[in-house]
């Protein structure tokens, strides 16, 4: 798969903005078994197998960017085969959009999953024909296996931490979404002491959970500064396309029975009260929405509470229905977006998504329907689910395919924008 284009972009000399990162998650993946490469289920497992054994007593095996859709077979491992490489200790994959895992048995036991496990809220436990665990867990089950391995030491937290600053060097901005309740004080420590070995001069904005955001506004006196701030908070209100759990408006066409429109995470009423919550404490609200149905739930709360703080943001919009597309402006939310992940999520969208794919991005409608880019519509990678290039996604916005595919492999290419434009929706705030 070749993501970059035939002739490099011609990058514009005002700063860049990373409008949706992970800092910490692209550290710590770093030292993970990366699994991007592989094209079936026995490469993984060749790679685990490589790697089991090697950390010593009560080592952790952690893979991530798996694509198991684009896999010959189409398919995760079974349970059988993952234990068979993985032994005793705990062993997890990620999958590339970090919304499912593949988990051995010592990894499911950590977590208190065993066959007559019932799914939890907002999220499903993968199951055989015969009723068994698969191995395969999604959105809150792959958090409920995420949150039983055991967490790095703070040595090591700062070393992950240091090779995400790293990692995003080239931005004079970063936004960080889903934001650790630890990271605006550990962020403002490394850059106050100068200790992250990248020469960082870049401004980082904050946005946790919702969920977390009364213990943030507690501390954020003691860490706040102009390099480092609390811009938001953030929501997921549904999955993702990938694991057939973002949230749309019509049945996907390889869904599951059981969730045929994907699994909403978030009832109406409680997307309300986060809006009213953001808006009391006079922060925007950052909100994960995948699916067109997702979108248009977040559209609604907003328009019913009517904020008045500036800057709500939907992130990511990957499906939008066309009586939703002036909303965004109407309503001053902000498109934020990764065009990037159109070029990974091609096949998939093909598969789930053959009757809407003219709704896929709808970039051109949304710069068309008042949405300025840089303001309206903003552009990051989501890193490290992919890679923070941002020549991705101005591929991807402009082109709307891969560079090694032909003209009409390009998914709804009327949707294409300028590669000024695309440039644009990554300019820093203020330049």
């Amino acid at each position: 798969m070749s993501l970059g284009p035939p002739v490099p972009f011609a990058r514009p000399s005002f700063p860049l903005r990373e409008a949706h990162s992970h800092l910490y998650q692209l550290g710590r993946s770093l030292g993970m078994i990366q699994l991007e490469g592989c094209a079936s289920p026995d490469e993984m497992l060749g790679m685990f197998a490589a790697r089991a054994g090697s950390g010593g007593p009560g080592a952790v095996l952690l893979g991530q960017g798996a694509r198991p859709e684009a896999w010959a077979p189409a398919r995760w491992p079974t349970l059988a085969e993952f234990n068979r490489v993985t032994g005793a200790a705990p062993a997890l994959a990620w999958c590339f959009d970090y919304h499912a895992i593949m988990a051995n048995s010592a990894a499911l036991a950590l977590a208190g999953i065993g066959d007559a496990t019932p799914d939890p809220p907002g999220g499903v436990i993968g199951r055989t024909p015969d009723g068994g665990l698969s191995g395969a867990v999604y959105e809150g089950a792959a958090l409920r296996v995420w949150h039983a391995i055991p967490e790095p030491s703070p040595e090591q937290r700062d070393a992950e931490l240091r090779a995400g600053l790293r990692g995003l060097a080239a931005f004079e901005e970063v936004h960080d979404l889903k934001s650790q309740r630890w990271l605006g004080p550990a962020l403002a420590r490394l850059l106050r002491g100068e200790t992250s070995g990248a020469g960082h001069t870049a401004r980082f904005r904050l946005f946790p959970l919702v969920s977390d955001l009364d213990a943030v506004l507690e501390n954020r006196g003691g860490w706040e500064s102009d390099r480092v701030r609390l811009a938001g908070a953030k929501i997921f209100v549904d999955g993702t396309l990938n694991s057939r759990t973002a949230w749309m408006l019509h049945p996907f066409a390889d869904g599951r029975p059981e969730h045929p429109r994907g699994t909403p995470m978030m009832s109406p009423r409680e997307i309300e009260d986060a809006v009213r919550r953001c808006d009391a404490a006079g922060l925007p609200l950052a909100a994960h929405a995948i699916g067109d149905a997702a979108v248009r739930a977040v559209l609604d709360a907003i328009e019913k509470v009517r904020p008045r703080t500036p800057g709500f943001r939907i992130e990511h919009a990957e499906v939008i229905d066309g009586a939703d597309v002036a909303r965004f402006a109407e309503l001053g939310v902000i498109a934020s977006v990764q065009p990037c992940h159109l070029l990974y999520d091609i096949e998939a969208l093909r598969k789930g998504l053959p009757d809407r794919l003219d709704r896929v991005l709808p970039l051109r409608e949304l710069i068309d329907a008042g949405c300025e880019p840089g303001r309206g519509l903003v552009f990051g990678s989501d890193v490290p689910i992919v890679r923070a290039d941002p020549e991705d996604s101005v591929l991807a916005a402009t082109a709307r395919r891969r560079a090694d595919m032909p003209a009409g492999g390009a998914i709804a290419p009327s949707q294409a924008i300028t590669e000024a434009e695309a440039w644009a929706a990554f300019r820093a705030a203020g330049v």
